[in-house]
């Protein structure tokens, strides 16, 4: 008791410099890792999925994680259950599922697969935040599409928040993330506060053909600035039965030493963490069966191999768009991984990490299955950092390199099951629906699904 009251004194000392912000649909915590390097407390993030629940509390365990149901949670929960209190809330922010684009009948807002949308916009009108993101998929800007955002701004213009209607989809290779990943940003604000812009372009993408407005721009991290000092998990039989072991690293790039933590980064003003970075981590090896290794090695760079439909990344380009894979209740499919583009096999979930721009302290659940949905899934740090800087600026204020080094959490929490992470956070494990074993038996890996 006498530790956690002290963690809370230590956070609110922090919070009365730092500005708050609320993470709606969490996840592992891309999005708020983002905000937290430029400068942000995420005091209070809400998340499902009690696995991605434990995953967050490791990670960020010095923040509160609601493991709950978006639709069953009010602002006053979110308030109450962390150290924000009556505070004004300076961003809100999430990516909430977009499911119901039907143009027949009734609005797409009221579309029931739609609720979490609507969920998102309520909870910005219970807490008053002075800013929030909204971070969505690509495809709700084009075609049919377009009317349901034009439903989700005219939403908020009702409850008196604005937004740049001059919306746009950013992508992650243009902000420092060596993945060609876009996504779509709603900036909104209250009326009586001036919009924030988008954040400029830092880099241009590796391999890209340049237009001369950006010519002047550095190139992107490629795939082998972000693989190059990660050991070869095939030499170490350990990470056949867990994942991670001590390791050999080898000479990182700039980018590689920013994730390592072996260069100070002027504008990350994240707490640190202590971890041992001689270890690596999320490094589960896949045994493939020898004709798929003679595949994946006939394969050449860029390229799809044609049986599998796996991509070989092409050592001097952008990894392709990381994706997580479909749940049971939407059938159960796992997402094809890249296949790496040296040794023929798929990547790790640690080489995930790195090409969506996540440092190497950052742990993800102990098996593929899990650990690669939570990569998919989330905003890559950087770019949500990008956007950050952005909500930084609108505010006014100069963010502040907090002192404070932290412990991560609990190992345990790494490794547990649904059952597990239910029974941790108080929840009925049926939240999310139980997933099956499938065999893939090319490749000779057990998925839970």
């Amino acid at each position: 008791m006498l530790q956690s009251l002290k963690i809370a004194n230590m956070i609110h000392s922090n919070t009365k410099e730092r500005p708050i912000a609320v993470d709606l649909f969490a996840g592992a915590g891309g999005m708020t890792l983002g905000f937290e390097q430029a400068g942000f407390d995420v005091l209070a993030s809400v998340e499902i999925d009690p696995v991605h629940c434990a995953i967050h509390k490791f990670n960020f365990p010095f923040w509160s994680i609601l493991c709950q149901d978006i639709i069953k949670t009010t602002g006053e929960d979110i308030r109450s259950n962390s150290s924000i209190g009556n505070r004004e809330i300076d961003v809100v922010f999430g990516g909430p599922p977009c499911q119901g684009f039907s143009m027949i009948g009734k609005r797409m807002i009221d579309d029931p697969r739609n609720s979490l949308v609507f969920h998102f916009i309520r909870l910005v009108f219970e807490l008053q935040p002075k800013y929030f993101v909204f971070e969505n998929v690509k495809g709700i800007t084009v075609g049919n599409h377009q009317k349901f955002l034009a439903e989700i701004i005219s939403e908020f213009e009702k409850k008196g928040y604005k937004i740049q209607k001059t919306y746009q989809v950013l992508n992650a290779a243009e902000y420092g993330v060596p993945q060609n990943r876009e996504r779509l940003f709603l900036l909104g604000c209250r009326s009586d506060l001036e919009l924030p812009m988008y954040p400029q372009k830092i880099v241009k993408p590796a391999k890209q053909k340049k237009a001369k407005i950006i010519s002047e721009l550095p190139p992107s991290p490629t795939v082998l600035d972000a693989l190059q000092d990660l050991p070869e998990v095939n030499h170490y039989v350990e990470l056949i039965e867990r994942d991670w072991v001590l390791a050999d690293f080898g000479k990182p790039s700039d980018y590689g030493r920013k994730l390592r933590g072996l260069l100070s980064v002027d504008d990350d003003f994240s707490y640190e963490r202590k971890y041992d970075s001689r270890i690596l981590t999320s490094s589960l090896r896949t045994e493939h069966t020898s004709v798929s290794i003679c595949r994946f090695e006939a394969t050449q760079h860029g390229k799809t191999e044609p049986i599998s439909r796996f991509y070989k990344l092409d050592p001097e380009g952008l990894c392709n768009t990381l994706r997580a894979g479909t749940p049971s209740n939407r059938g159960a499919f796992t997402s094809a991984r890249p296949i790496h583009p040296f040794t023929p096999r798929c990547i790790t979930v640690r080489e995930a990490a790195r090409l969506h721009s996540y440092p190497d302290w950052f742990r993800f659940h102990v098996t593929k299955w899990h650990g690669f949905r939570q990569i998919g899934n989330s905003v890559p740090p950087l770019l949500a950092k990008a956007v950050a800087l952005e909500i930084i600026k609108a505010l006014n204020i100069s963010s502040i390199k907090p002192k404070v080094i932290y412990d991560l959490g609990k190992q345990e929490l790494l490794m547990f099951d649904m059952s597990q992470a239910a029974q941790d956070f108080g929840v009925d494990a049926r939240i999310i629906e139980p997933r099956v074993r499938r065999t893939n038996t090319q490749d000779k890996e057990t998925i839970i699904i």
